[in-house]
């Protein structure tokens, strides 16, 4: 019986690799994104595989996002990857912080996966092992921050790598495990073209890390290339 992914932030760069890569794999996959009419690559996988489905969701939006959990009600999750993520505005600077972005970013990046992890915990428990694996970003260690700023997509990651910890030791004995990734410094919307690998390279990685995944690594945080990085 062929696995299945569960994936946020579908519609674009690494999410958007990750379906294509997964799929390739043989694996069924369920994608979502928060404007799957305007998602014009996902749409046409969509018409050239049958083991994808497509759903529209915002991850802040709760109680949608509690109705697709119902909704996929005895289905097993062997892999759960929240993707979707949000930088928030550039250039802020000490003095110059936007509080009401700054709330948005923790919206989605810091409070919202683990309320994907509450509306499929019982998806991921129905596999006989399973993944709860967190898009987070080196911008989020405490020991790697050696150049300060960046306060508010900083603050965030920092925070959902404190959740990731959390989870690891409260779903230990439901046998999923959850990780923190680094996808590196890719070339993204997000991540701009100045960036150091494309979202090919990227995703092979993780893909390899999360291949090789077991319950002795839960609770860890690591790169693309599977070194651990400093919390």
């Amino acid at each position: 019986m062929a696995k299945h992914l569960f994936i946020t932030g579908a519609n674009r760069g690494l999410g958007l690799t990750m379906v294509k890569q997964y799929l390739q794999a043989g694996w069924n996959v369920t994608a979502c994104c928060r404007e799957p009419e305007q998602a014009g690559e996902l749409i046409l996988l969509l018409e050239e595989h049958e083991s994808l489905s497509v759903f529209q969701l915002d991850v802040t939006d709760y109680p949608a996002l509690q109705q697709l959990g119902d909704n996929l009600q005895g289905e097993p999750i062997d892999l759960l990857i929240n993707n979707a993520g949000y930088y928030g505005p550039k250039g802020s600077t000490l003095g110059d912080i936007d509080v009401e972005e700054w709330r948005r970013v923790f919206e989605i990046n810091s409070i919202a996966p683990l309320k994907v992890l509450e509306a499929f915990r019982e998806n991921l428990k129905l596999a006989s092992s399973s993944i709860f694996a967190i898009l987070s970003s080196k911008m989020g260690s405490m020991g790697d921050n050696t150049s300060g700023g960046t306060y508010i997509y900083r603050s965030s990651k920092a925070a959902i790598n404190s959740v990731v910890r959390s989870l690891s030791v409260d779903l230990r004995d439901d046998n999923i495990a959850v990780v923190a990734l680094h996808p590196g410094w890719v070339k993204t919307e997000m991540g701009g073209p100045n960036a150091l690998i494309d979202a090919q390279e990227s995703v092979t990685g993780l893909k390899r890390v999360l291949d090789g995944l077991d319950m002795s690594q839960t609770g860890e945080f690591l790169d693309f290339r599977g070194q651990k990085i400093p919390w």
